[in-house]
């Protein structure tokens, strides 16, 4: 590897941007290149940072020379792009949700495992300041009752309510919250949850409500909807034996008074450790691939018990 690190990234949309932004801030590192198959979006991005567009990722691959891949698609195009970058050999890192199938996800783990590749996915909120603090007050705690939610806003994009663009808020938004719990409650072992009626033909659930069990014997209840006027709470709620906490990506509040805030770090610790992998030196990624996979899993039962109606039992 050059003593600069050179970074591709799949993808021109507001999450791609915001990584560039991240990247190019760190010294030795380098966007070498953007891809969208929206090519003047590509090149409007590239041209920040002085760097070629191209209108597809293989055409970025194909010039050679990058030491990473960033993949950051809408769920509907993720495969292709990190089959062809694992072929060149490349560390790859992937926004979330990694697929909008399970297969495609459980093909691409097995093949970085198989390669030995680093890997990291974009589970930044397992870098906030707070995660930290909320697991020393819960040590010696165990939970017992866990309430998730994302109750927001549809984005701004043309695919988030087709059910084939988005895959629904379970899998492209509350993943987030999903991975929190796994986090500071365990593993889950059923969940069952049913979707707001009637449904729209060719629109994703706009709310859906579900109840949990956990592995250590926790229950709880997750909820979503895209009905709001703007993100009006995401988070986990956690009770356990004298304590309450509420966790999101801006707050920690103990015990409904005790307010702790966000740096607003954890989308720069992210990539900082995920480069720090890819440069050999020591890194701290704390959501590689095949551990994002583990709740892709989760939220993927989540999304499958509300489509058929029935409660999913997940495998430990």
């Amino acid at each position: 590897m050059s003593p600069t690190t050179r970074i591709g990234i799949i993808g021109a949309g507001n999450v791609a941007a915001r990584h560039a932004q991240v990247l190019s801030a760190f010294p030795g590192v380098r966007i070498a290149g953007i891809a969208d198959t929206d090519l003047p979006k590509a090149e409007a991005l590239a041209a920040r940072y002085a760097a070629p567009a191209y209108p597809s990722h293989t055409g970025l691959l194909e010039a050679g020379g990058l030491d990473a891949i960033y993949v950051c698609v809408p769920p509907f195009a993720h495969g292709n792009p990190e089959h062809d970058a694992l072929s060149c050999n490349l560390p790859l890192f992937v926004e979330k949700p990694l697929s909008l199938d399970q297969e495609t996800a459980e093909e691409i783990a097995a093949e970085i495992s198989r390669r030995g590749l680093p890997s990291a996915v974009g589970h930044h909120w397992r870098y906030l300041d707070n995660l930290p603090r909320a697991r020393d007050l819960l040590d010696g705690r165990p939970v017992r009752l866990a309430l998730g939610h994302w109750l927001d806003k549809v984005p701004p994009v043309d695919w988030w309510l087709r059910p084939g663009g988005s895959g629904g808020q379970v899998v492209e938004q509350l993943v987030h919250v999903l991975d929190l719990a796994r986090v500071l409650v365990g593993e889950v072992t059923m969940v069952h949850a049913v979707p707001a009626g009637p449904a729209e033909e060719g629109v994703v659930d706009r709310a859906t409500a579900a109840v949990v069990r956990f592995a250590g014997g926790a229950v709880g209840t997750l909820a979503t909807t895209s009905l709001c006027g703007g993100k009006y709470r995401a988070g986990l709620e956690v009770h356990a034996d004298g304590i309450t906490l509420d966790l999101g990506e801006e707050l920690l509040v103990v015990d409904g008074r005790t307010i702790h805030e966000e740096s607003g770090a954890a989308k720069v610790r992210v990539d900082r450790e995920f480069v720090n992998a890819v440069q050999g030196r020591a890194a701290d990624v704390r959501v590689p691939y095949p551990e994002a996979l583990r709740t892709h899993r989760l939220a993927g039962a989540v999304a499958r018990s509300a489509a058929e109606g029935v409660p999913v039992v997940l495998d430990d």
